[in-house]
């Protein structure tokens, strides 16, 4: 072959390597975009996958504590009520036009004060006649005795009869009768008089006034008729507490009776609605002789006293009342105890780490607990804060705290 003809083909072939080098740059091109798009699409997968799943949480942390052990006498915890030692309603006794009210509504009257004065003058005017009957007898009565005595005489002389002197005699007694008679309408006339100021029989708060002055006071010393109400008074000191105990409870502490001789087995401690401590004392006095058995209680009632007048009848407290010797009794805060529907629980953890119901029988509040009956053993753990997030049968982290007494209220 030639030179010419050398050239001639290495030009074709110059030609044909130039035309297929951009046909090889997008093969490449497109084999790194896929390559590219498979990474994407393995790395989407697995993000997905550790979205999906991811690592699972920290368990909630508890706070807990073993329940505070201590002695203590056995008490009942009840609801009581207070009513007045004395109470009355003032009715008139006469009738008659009230004039005067000495007294504020809700004031502390005490015995012997003025409250309330019916228009005296028509019974004063009674007294007045009956005094002037009394004077009438009492003449009479003389003239009487004079004439006995007359006729007395006359008859030891002879010149008088015994019928004359038995006669005199009658008449004396008669006016006699008559000074009798005329002294007990002064009696009766004096003490219509006397009821038209009406006071106070006992030291106490009275109501409201029911009637205004210048109404009719319908009036009656016997009651036999309708008489109108004027007020009322009730003594605040000291104060009745009444209050029911169950016939469980009533046993128990007729044995704690019967075992400690004296006045404090009869002691009763006292708190009012709005008192976290029981600062007031009082003494059992009473205990009903029957139980009631459509209830299961028997009625009991205490004196309290109420020296500052704080009390009033109708006003409802809270009782305590030792009925036992003192015994090993578990407490726990009242906010650890869950209400079960009729029943209660609080939630323990058991040494895994899961939160595990108990379920227990509560007692009254002491120191600031709540008593456990029944229902717990010294050595639970006791979830005392972190109860929101805490779920039976739930992993949780407890860490360890501590119950505390109130002294004060114990």
């Amino acid at each position: 072959m030639n030179d010419a003809s050398n050239r001639s083909w290495a030009g074709k072939q110059s030609g044909r390597t130039v035309r297929r080098s951009p046909a090889k740059l997008w093969v490449g091109a497109g084999i790194a975009i896929a390559a590219a798009g498979v990474a994407w699409l393995a790395y989407s997968q697995w993000e997905g996958e550790v979205a999906g799943h991811p690592p699972p949480p920290a368990p909630p942390q508890v706070v807990v504590s073993k329940p505070l052990e201590r002695e203590l006498d056995a008490q009942l915890g009840v609801l009581g009520q207070f009513s007045a030692v004395d109470q009355v309603e003032l009715r008139a006794q006469v009738g008659g036009t009230l004039t005067e009210i000495h007294f504020k509504d809700g004031d502390i009257v005490h015995k012997g004060e003025l409250l309330f004065v019916i228009d005296p003058v028509p019974y004063e005017i009674r007294l007045a006649q009956a005094t002037a009957q009394l004077e009438s007898a009492t003449a009479r009565l003389e003239l009487a005795n004079r004439e006995l005595a007359r006729a007395q005489a006359l008859k030891r002389t002879d010149a008088g009869t015994a019928q004359n002197v038995d006669r005199r005699a009658a008449d004396e007694r008669a006016a006699q009768a008559a000074v009798d008679d005329a002294k007990a309408q002064i009696r009766d006339a004096r003490f219509d008089l006397d009821h038209c100021r009406i006071t106070a029989p006992f030291t106490g708060r009275i109501g409201t006034h029911l009637v205004s002055v210048g109404n009719l006071i319908a009036g009656s010393r016997a009651a036999t008729s309708p008489t109108t109400l004027l007020a009322t008074l009730v003594s605040i000191d000291p104060i009745y507490l009444n209050f029911d105990m169950s016939e469980s409870d009533y046993l128990a502490f007729s044995r704690e009776h019967a075992k400690q001789k004296g006045a404090l087995v009869d002691k009763v401690e006292v708190a009012l609605g709005d008192e976290t401590e029981f600062p007031r004392r009082g003494m059992l006095d009473f205990v009903d002789n029957v139980l009631d058995r459509s209830s299961g209680t028997l009625h009991a009632r205490a004196t309290v006293p109420n020296t500052d007048l704080l009390l009033t009848p109708g006003e409802f407290a809270r009782v305590r009342l030792v009925v036992g010797t003192p015994v090993a009794t578990l407490l726990v805060p009242d906010s650890a105890v869950l209400p079960d529907q009729s029943e209660h629980m609080v939630l323990t953890v058991s040494p895994d780490g899961t939160v595990a119901p108990k379920q227990v029988q509560i007692g009254d509040i002491r120191g600031g607990l709540r008593v456990i009956r029944s229902g717990l053993a010294p050595t639970d753990k006791v979830i005392i804060e972190g109860i929101p997030y805490a779920a039976p049968g739930l992993k949780v982290a407890p860490q360890d705290g501590a119950i505390q007494f109130a002294a004060a209220d114990g």
